[in-house]
């Protein structure tokens, strides 16, 4: 039953992304200490801003990777202390571990940058920056409406 799971499906889906982001990140890394070794052996040369940009494709890249993590623990049912880092279960108000407490919204789906902001972040210069976080706004301004929504049935 196990292979006709839907969270399976979506959880398997999350960390193929995930090692994507990690070869990605690999290869940034490779870039950078090839650039910074040519610089070494070049003087002349200034590679600060390739090297820049790349760091930002690895600082953003791990940070998906985070996103990523907290949303295949949703789907098994958890979410993470930001306390103590310790996994509990959804339905908990409190860590069990530290007894600190959780925001509203834990229980919620946390939310994943969309493909095209991160083929945006990747690749754009930033005075395309602005594009992608317009549908970010509209998204943040979206959530309320459900959730007042759901209060209303409550």
């Amino acid at each position: 039953m196990a292979l006709f799971d839907p969270k399976a499906k979506t959880i398997a889906s999350y960390q193929n992304k995930i090692k994507e982001n990690n070869a990605a990140i690999d290869k940034n890394y490779y870039e950078i200490g090839k650039m910074y070794c040519d610089q070494y052996k070049d003087m002349s040369l200034d590679v600060t801003k390739d090297i820049n940009s790349r760091c930002d494709k690895v600082v953003n890249l791990e940070k998906d990777n985070d996103a990523l993590e907290l949303s295949i623990l949703f789907e098994k049912g958890l979410k993470l202390c930001k306390n103590c880092k310790k996994e509990n279960s959804l339905v908990h108000a409190f860590c069990f571990a530290c007894g600190a407490k959780f925001d509203e919204d834990s229980s919620n789906a946390p939310s994943l940058p969309s493909e095209t902001e991160q083929a945006s972040a990747d690749s754009a210069p930033k005075a395309d920056e602005e594009k992608p976080s317009e549908p970010v706004a509209e998204a943040k301004a979206e959530e309320p409406k459900e959730e007042t929504e759901t209060n209303l049935f409550v």
